[in-house]
């Protein structure tokens, strides 16, 4: 490949959906180690999602970003969007984004031609890439997975290395974790909790964590018990928490996502929804308790790792790609009950720290 000077990466969604691209990150940033990276992406998806480059703004994996809103069709913004981009003269665009349909990356390829940008790597026009394979122990492929294999060209992502999934937080960040802590009495020892979803469809309910955390803690309410999600699930995530007998804390909307991570890196225990605060806590090698709807196939967004435990529910409803349930109530997710979240915790708690 002639020398890149100047990459621009494309991948849209917000916080899970950044983590579980971060070994593609890796690879780009091996592979065009002298070259400028900018990344286009999206205004959060959600109000309560946070956004990709509150992900990477301080890694050094990407150097900048262009922003546009979801769903952009005002032609003056496109415009001006393409202008913008133009003049940043990209020699490479990595394509990152989640399949859309043919017709949709087609869509996207003559935009990034109209740019000026005449290499492109990883979009996935063919079927191969963009689905996800069938795999033997009845699980999916994973996104991060069919991601690598879009980018194969580059190199190997190598995601079976932790070192590809390192958020490499900076010192900063870590003193902020530590700051956050500060004094806790639940510091020594404690289990994370993260309520939030960007999806409804993907929400156990407060009942069913009250009830897990309650004789959760019934049972090891020495531990401490931490929340975090974003500041508009503060009162809920200190409802449900007020189910443990232990010492609380309550860090919603309080720290940036990453952060965050630095203190999940900390929790002997993480339990929570499919979410981005699931994926972040994977990323730093924090055990999940994870409670799964059927909005997609099985392992598709399971958090990446070891010695995570996932509840997903049994029957006929699975890959529905709702983000509300309106026709079932959600009784895919709430055919899960406290007892199997309680004895996954149970199971991961008795395993070496």
């Amino acid at each position: 490949m002639a020398r890149v000077e100047r990459v621009l990466v494309y991948r849209l969604g917000s916080l899970g959906d950044t983590v579980v691209a971060l070994p593609c990150f890796h690879l780009i940033a091996r592979r065009f180690p002298a070259a400028e990276r900018r990344v286009l992406t999206n205004f959060p998806v959600a109000g309560k999602a946070a956004p990709l480059m509150s992900v990477l703004e301080e890694s050094g994996l990407v150097h900048g970003a262009f922003h546009y809103p979801v769903g952009l069709r005002d032609p003056g913004a496109l415009l001006a969007l393409r202008a913008e981009i133009a003049r940043w003269r990209p020699d490479l665009l990595v394509y990152l984004a989640e399949p859309r349909g043919r017709v949709a990356v087609w869509r996207d390829l003559v935009f990034f031609r109209l740019c000026g940008i005449r290499r492109i790597v990883g979009a996935p026009l063919s079927r191969v890439l963009a689905t996800h394979k069938a795999l033997p122990d009845g699980l999916w492929e994973a996104e991060a997975s069919r991601l690598a294999r879009c980018l194969a060209s580059l190199g190997d992502a190598a995601l079976a290395q932790a070192s590809s999934w390192d958020l490499l937080l900076t010192p900063r960040e870590q003193a902020a974790a530590e700051s956050a802590l500060a004094g806790w009495p639940g510091t020594g020892a404690f289990l994370a909790l993260a309520i939030g979803t960007k999806f409804a469809v993907n929400d156990w309910g407060e009942s069913n964590w009250f009830a897990a955390l309650a004789e959760l803690g019934r049972r090891h309410g020495s531990l401490g018990l931490l929340t975090v999600g974003s500041r508009e699930e503060a009162a809920r995530a200190q409802a449900i928490a007020a189910a443990w007998p232990g010492p609380r804390l309550d860090l919603s909307g309080r720290l940036a996502p990453r952060e965050s991570a630095a203190v999940l890196s900390r929790a002997r225990l993480f339990m929570g929804h499919d979410s981005g605060p699931m994926h972040l806590a994977a990323a730093v090698g924090t055990r999940v308790i994870a409670v799964f709807s059927g909005r997609n196939p099985p392992g598709v967004w399971f958090p990446q790792g070891q010695g995570h435990r996932v509840i997903y529910p049994a029957g006929t409803c699975a890959d529905c790609d709702l983000t509300r349930c309106l026709r079932d109530g959600q009784v895919c997710i709430l055919s899960i009950t406290p007892p199997e979240v309680v004895r996954a915790a149970e199971e991961a708690l008795a395993e070496p720290a």
